[in-house]
């Protein structure tokens, strides 16, 4: 339980820093977002969560 909350804890670090650092730029891209169309994006999420998974698989193996 202690490494899901230390891995979800690092995830909130990692997503946080964009809307610290720049927050004129995350508004201007999700702007951007509605002009994409929803396939496009469900594709990039399944790509994001294979790839998600392929890390931790590989990080678990080795």
């Amino acid at each position: 339980m202690g490494f899901i909350l230390s891995v979800l804890g690092v995830i909130l670090i990692l997503e946080g820093i964009p809307y610290f650092g720049f927050p004129g730029r995350v508004k201007q891209w999700a702007l951007t977002l509605q002009d994409i169309p929803e396939r496009t994006l469900r594709v990039m999420g399944l790509i994001s969560m294979l790839a998600g998974l392929a890390i931790l698989y590989l990080i678990r193996t080795l």
